[in-house]
């Protein structure tokens, strides 16, 4: 999200020209009257911001909005289905994928590929997901988009405000630096790049489609391991170095088996992809090579609990009490409003929410928050991590629509009053 904007004059219309792209982006279409109501400004100064941003190809007019009516009609505002449009990308233990999502996150172009990105070089990964971004970004092009920045998900520790993977164990990668391959390749393009987790989070609060959306949540997801990241007020809480929300080195057996990440019975040891198929009695390369593709070794598990296996079962149930014991510890310390699998979890919520969420009921101080019901289901499923990626880049452009015009942004019109402020 872009970082708030000192007190000048400049700055009040930059967050004034923000508002009213938010509202009508909430709420559009909307009459400049009806702008004006909502954000509390006059309807002249309304008036002007609206001049701008439709200039700036942000934002449309539909033609009158209330035909037919007494008095002379307001002109429908809409966003600007044919404007900026922000690239999403996501690198996976399994695949890599892009999208293009408009001003009103809606999914214009889309592309992914099955790969095995595991102990891959950078260099090669950087590069084909370079050249996907460039295809799905001509794509968006042909459809009237113009790509505005592309943000990369990654399922790993990134430092904060910068493009070094500082750890990923899943990928085999420590201490990589994915900024300077993809800024040399598609140098038009703002680079971000956010931990996969980060992203999902995001993505469940921007489009997640609850209402209303929660304001403070815990979201976990998965690919090969498992993440989470803290939503508090509607904000990603980061921590210190950018780190904030690895569950999935939380160890919930101290002494059981070694994992990557150097400690000693984390939860991915138990709850992630590779652990559940082989508690399932299924090798994870055998599956992989019979299900290939993202997803495939996930929907091989889905299949055989729905149709009754039981070593399947039993080995969901067992992730799943692993996942309550680790979020447990979450829950009473950061009493959120919900907890929401997302990610690969969600076709396996049927068997590993049962346990799952007994082990909460058993271990949250909270007596008024009961088991049952306690999680919440992502309706965007493995999709959160690229979709939040996308939208982060949209949700810039809507937080300060004049930074698309470069640091001088709204210099090149005129100051907004006080009183209009």
């Amino acid at each position: 999200m872009a970082a708030p904007l000192p007190n000048t004059q400049q700055a009040m219309r930059r967050r004034n020209l923000s508002l009213v792209l938010h509202a009508v982006a909430a709420h559009g279409p909307l009459s400049r009257a009806a702008v004006a109501a909502r954000v509390g400004l006059t309807r002249a100064a309304v008036s002007t911001l609206v001049d701008e941003l439709t200039r700036d190809g942000l934002l449309v007019e539909l033609g009158p909005s209330r035909p037919g009516t007494v008095g002379r009609p307001g002109s429908a505002l809409q966003l600007n289905e044919r404007g900026p449009a922000g690239l999403g990308a996501e690198i996976g233990v399994d695949h890599l994928a892009v999208c293009a999502v408009d001003l009103g996150g809606r999914v214009r172009a889309r592309s992914e590929v099955a790969s095995p990105n595991r102990d891959r070089g950078p260099a090669p990964v950087i590069g084909q997901l370079a050249a996907l971004a460039r295809q799905v970004a001509a794509e968006a092009e042909l459809d009237g988009l113009r790509p505005v920045g592309l943000a990369v998900a990654v399922p790993g520790l990134v430092a904060r405000e910068s493009s070094l993977i500082v750890r990923a164990p899943n990928l085999g990668w420590e201490g990589v630096d994915i900024g300077p391959g993809l800024r040399a390749a598609l140098p038009d393009l703002p680079l971000t790049v956010d931990n996969e987790a980060n992203l999902g989070a995001l993505a469940e609060l921007w489009r997640g489609g609850h209402d209303p959306a929660p304001r403070d949540f815990v979201h976990v997801s998965a690919e090969i391991g498992i993440g989470a990241a803290v939503v508090l007020d509607g904000r990603l809480l980061r921590g210190t170095h950018g780190f904030a929300g690895e569950l999935g080195h939380v160890p919930v057996r101290p002494d059981g088996p070694a994992c990557p990440c150097g400690g000693r019975g984390c939860l991915e040891q138990y709850a992630g992809e590779e652990a559940v198929l082989r508690a399932s009695g299924l090798s994870p390369l055998q599956a992989a090579a019979q299900h290939p593709g993202p997803g495939g070794r996930i929907a091989l598990l889905a299949v055989r609990a729905a149709s009754g296996d039981r070593q399947a079962r039993s080995a969901l149930r067992g992730a799943g009490a692993a996942l309550g014991i680790a979020l447990a510890g979450a829950v009473n310390l950061l009493d959120p409003e919900k907890v929401v699998l997302g990610g690969a979890l969600t076709p396996l919520a049927p068997w590993l929410l049962p346990s799952l969420e007994r082990e909460l009921a058993r271990r949250v101080a909270d007596p008024a928050r009961s088991g049952q019901g306690a999680v919440t289901i992502s309706l965007l499923g493995p999709d959160g991590p690229l979709l939040g990626a996308a939208n982060s880049v949209v949700q810039a452009v809507l937080d300060d629509p004049a930074g698309l015009r470069g640091p001088a942004g709204a210099d090149e019109h005129a100051g907004l009053r006080e009183s209009d402020a």
